[in-house]
């Protein structure tokens, strides 16, 4: 650590000393940029490290709603704006228990250097509410979809802040929210992304992060002149990430053993092929039920219960379920069981003992800011198609995805060459080149706006 990155982290961390996520988010960007600090002074002297962890904007708000039964409860809103200098904030809102500041900071943060590293014009933002949607009618959900609303209103817009749908939030969600919206301020604009295609949303978008994930995967391996084809994968997670992310592995000849949810894990050694994981996307997306019935309908596979799928053998791993869902010990796990390659599609599912065995061990690793940005960059595409109002084809927004997640491969493999000492003929430290990339496009743009 150079003194300027230890008296800047130091800071930081007696500024946010009860937000473990969002400290561990910037001690992972901040160790990992240092090259690039050491070889352009100008960061250190313009202040960047201390004016990009710190937040331009943080909203709480209460929101009040009634149940069905008419009793009151009140929940906390948040929407933190954390970088504005490439485009207007973006990012998704969160609707579960776990929501508090410092994890809606992490994932800011996070967002930032992602959305940075799509090439479109986004900065960075994250939302939500310790409101849980699960167990809730359509009307409970609705009611406070709206009074959460009341209040966002007032600061987002599609030139200022323009959220999407995360973990709680999805199309239903995204619905009544930009109901709300319209109603208010009297406008129909491309503010909120995930919307329904009828009026305004992207085709692609649903499947964006998890297609995404799996060609950033393709990307790594091509370096070596490999594919996903004929490889045993394991999932965790049985949402949206997940299941899109499924599918696509199948499309591409992949063999996915694993999916999960909270509770456990499945683990099926036939494969999750197109008709088993169409009867999860009905048992997840219509009957919102459990992944272990997946183990009563089909025979031959197992549920784990209380187990992540880290310690199944696999060849590629895709954790798509939440931050720090792979520690050390079970990174180390998947590296002796075979596993050649890691590729994100949760928001920083390795916590930074479990990414320093995937980095000694030299195996691929696609961190999320790089590996999970398909979703953004689609949301940046409805954006673009909110604009001009047109709707691009399911052709066309996959293609343009597949060149954004090409670039952004590209970008960090570049810039881990030029900065990172441990890449050799055999690894790239992705880590690196993604955080490098991401942080450089961002600190100029703050440098040539000024002190702002």
């Amino acid at each position: 650590m150079t003194e300027y990155t230890t008296r800047v982290l130091e800071t930081v961390r007696t500024k946010n000393a009860h937000e473990p996520e969002f400290l561990q988010a910037v001690q992972e960007v901040v160790s990992t940029i240092e090259p690039v600090l050491s070889a352009k002074k100008k960061y250190e002297e313009n202040c960047i490290l201390e004016r990009i962890t710190e937040p331009e904007r943080t909203i709480i708000f209460r929101v009040p709603w009634t149940d069905d039964a008419g009793h009151i409860h009140i929940n906390r809103g948040f929407r933190v704006e954390f970088n504005s200098a490439i485009g207007p904030y973006k990012g998704g809102l969160r609707f579960h228990p776990s929501v508090n500041l410092g994890i809606l900071k992490f994932l800011g943060f996070e967002q930032v250097f992602k959305n940075s590293l799509t090439t479109l014009a986004m900065g960075g933002g994250k939302g939500g509410s310790d409101f849980d949607p699960k167990g809730k009618s359509d009307a409970e959900v609705m009611r406070f979809c709206q009074s959460f609303m009341t209040e966002l209103q007032r600061h987002i817009g599609a030139d200022t802040d323009v959220p999407a749908g995360d973990i709680g939030v999805g199309g239903r969600e995204i619905g009544y929210l930009f109901g709300q919206y319209k109603r208010l301020r009297n406008e129909f604009t491309g503010v909120l992304t995930g919307k329904a295609l009828n009026w305004g949303g992207s085709l692609i978008r649903p499947e964006a992060t998890g297609y995404g994930c799996v060609y950033f995967a393709q990307n790594m391996l091509a370096t070596h002149g490999d594919d996903v084809s004929g490889k045993v994968c394991t999932v965790s997670g049985s949402g949206n990430v997940a299941q899109y992310l499924v599918e696509k592995l199948n499309q591409l000849g992949a063999k996915v053993v694993t999916m999960s949810d909270s509770n456990g894990t499945i683990y099926d050694p036939a494969g999750i092929d197109a008709e088993k994981l169409a009867w999860v996307m009905e048992l997840k997306n219509v009957r919102r039920g459990r992944i272990k019935e997946y183990a009563s309908k089909f025979a031959g596979s197992e549920y784990r219960e209380g187990q992540r799928p880290w310690s199944i053998p696999c060849d590629c791993a895709f954790p798509c379920a939440t931050q720090n869902e792979i520690n050390g010990a079970e990174a180390s796990t998947l590296v002796k069981n075979g596993c050649k390659l890691v590729a994100e599609g949760a928001n920083m599912p390795t916590d930074l003992d479990g990414i320093n065995v995937y980095l000694n061990s030299k195996i691929f690793y696609g961190p999320a800011k790089a590996a999970n940005a398909g979703g953004v960059a689609v949301s940046g595409l409805e954006m673009a198609q909110n604009s001009q109002r047109l709707d691009w084809t399911r052709e066309q927004v996959d293609a343009k995805l597949h060149d954004i997640m090409k670039n952004i491969h590209e970008n960090a493999y570049s810039h881990a060459r030029e900065y990172s000492k441990d890449c050799t003929a055999d690894f790239t430290n992705y880590v690196v080149g993604a955080n490098i990339a991401g942080f450089v496009k961002v600190a100029d743009a703050m440098i040539d706006q000024g002190l702002v």
